[in-house]
């Protein structure tokens, strides 16, 4: 049965990054399955922390995008690190999207689908939903604030407090909750009692042929953003790859991005900046590489990277630091090597790991990751899951 679904989300295309991808990817599916989808989000401004251009000096942009409303409405957007004006950016989405309810009070919608974090986002998305009398799912990608104190970009104290009670308030507002790792679900179940799902972000079903181990130097490839999160500036800077016999190739955008940038301008450390593609073509470009770098600065409960299911589709052994329930994963279906934040010996042996393997060890790693890819981690199999939870009571 049809459903005239709407989703709020703080990152939508033309942004790049996991979570404006995972959304769209929701959107279409959903879409395909026969569904009415409008997307709610800020006008365009990650993640470089500028409207932009095309949407710059306007309030509210109303647009179809592969037959898909979107609705993009004014943010004071920021990549500050100041808790205080992120909070402010927060808010003035979180503001703003209430200026969709006009539209929705003659024709109301079935569902929302309200993603989280920012939380005071979800929050006002949540208040929206309870106004209007729909039912809401709430989509949390990650645990805020909890995830952020692992970063240490926010510590325990006033704004901590604030946002463990926003949290809560979340859970409880919600009819139903998606989590994007089975440590998700166990978090937020130790909170409220409500109906949960895990739901994956990966990509289509699409099968790559097998590729072969370079012969030589081998070949790193990190694409995505170039943030605190990812640690990326602290590995070229810990790391000498030349004196590894390996190349390190980078792709994206982010607040490291110059600091790289620099780094990359000495030649004798094998490292590499390419700047940006797009979601087509970085595909093409990690596939001429041998091993995918998911790299995270700190542990994350409750993080499931998906750079990990789309380096699986592509036959891409992964290069992993970090825990959790990825490494895990990684570890069990044999898919490439796992080592700590901060641990810059295991990662080298790794790397070395990956440059003396025979070829056909090699060809193991890169046939269990595609067929990972096949038996469960696509969006197909995802959606599916999904579809029926959400329409089911």
């Amino acid at each position: 049965m049809s459903q005239r679904i709407v989703i709020i989300s703080n990152y939508y295309p033309p942004e790049m990054g996991a979570a404006a991808n995972r959304i769209k990817n929701l959107a279409e599916g959903l879409q395909q399955k026969g569904n009415e989808i409008t997307v709610i989000c800020p006008l365009p401004n990650y993640p470089k922390g500028k409207i932009f251009k095309k949407y710059s000096n306007k309030f509210c942009v109303e647009e179809f995008v592969n037959t898909i409303k979107i609705k993009r409405y004014w943010i004071f957007p920021s990549k500050s690190k100041n808790v205080f004006v992120r909070l402010i950016s927060m808010l003035s989405f979180a503001w703003s999207l209430w200026f969709s309810v006009f539209s929705f009070l003659r024709r109301k919608p079935d569902i929302f689908i309200i993603n989280s974090p920012p939380l005071l986002v979800a929050l006002s998305g949540l208040l929206l939903s309870k106004l209007l009398k729909r039912k809401t799912i709430l989509n949390v990608s990650d645990i805020w604030p909890l995830s952020a104190l692992d970063l240490g970009v926010i510590k325990r104290g006033f704004f901590y407090s604030f946002f463990k009670k926003v949290e809560k308030t979340n859970y409880k507002l919600a009819d139903k909750i998606i989590g994007q790792s089975e440590e998700t679900i166990i978090h937020i179940n130790n909170i409220v009692e409500k109906s949960f799902l895990v739901y994956r972000n990966t990509p289509k079903l699409k099968e790559y042929t097998p590729k072969e181990k370079s012969k030589n130097t081998i070949k790193i490839v990190y694409a995505g953003l170039l943030g605190y999160a990812q640690g990326i500036l602290s590995i070229c800077k810990e790391l000498n790859f030349k004196d590894l016999d390996a190349e390190l190739h980078i792709y994206g955008s982010g607040m490291e991005e110059e600091d790289i940038i620099e780094i990359t301008k000495n030649q004798d450390k094998n490292i590499y900046f390419h700047g940006t593609k797009t979601a087509t073509e970085i595909k093409e470009e990690i596939r001429k590489y041998d091993v995918g770098f998911v790299p995270l600065r700190n542990e994350i409960y409750g993080a499931f990277p998906s750079k990990i299911f789309e380096l699986a589709q592509l036959g891409i052994p992964i290069l992993y630091i970090g825990g959790g329930e990825a490494a895990k994963v990684i570890i069990e279906k044999s898919i490439g090597f796992v080592s700590k934040p901060d641990d810059f010996q295991t990662l080298k042996e790794n790397i070395l790991a990956f440059k003396n393997m025979a070829n056909s060890d090699f060809n193991i790693l890169v046939n269990n990751s595609i067929k990972m890819h096949k038996e469960e981690f696509h969006l197909s199999f995802q959606l599916n899951k999904f579809n029926q939870f959400i329409i089911s009571k």
